[in-house]
């Protein structure tokens, strides 16, 4: 599954489980290296999602990781405390957010 049908497959699980978004005012930017990566990002205010391509206007919190990877963290195959603390997953900015990204991506 490529990183584009990934964050399309986020959008409708958050999309059907509002009240994973209820209180969270936040933007995420994902730099997805390697093949099938790029750039994305996910804004979630008033309990709305926006997920698209290219960079967050003002991202509160930056993750930086292999597509590879990050594909294997959405599907359960990689825990991201794990991928965190081998070096796999980089946060940038506010880490409160990162541990609420993976409730949202969960």
């Amino acid at each position: 599954m490529s990183a584009k049908e990934i964050f399309e497959n986020i959008k409708a699980n958050l999309e059907a489980q509002p009240d994973k978004l209820a209180g969270l005012n936040a933007s995420y930017q994902f730099d997805l290296s390697g093949e099938g990566g790029g750039t994305f990002f996910i804004n979630v205010a008033d309990g709305k999602i926006e997920v698209g391509e290219g960079a967050a206007e003002s991202p509160g919190c930056t993750v930086s990781m292999s597509a590879s990877d990050f594909a294997d963290m959405v599907e359960g195959r990689l825990n991201p405390t794990a991928a965190f603390m081998s070096g796999k997953l980089k946060i940038k900015g506010d880490m409160g957010l990162a541990m609420k990204l993976q409730a949202l991506l969960g």
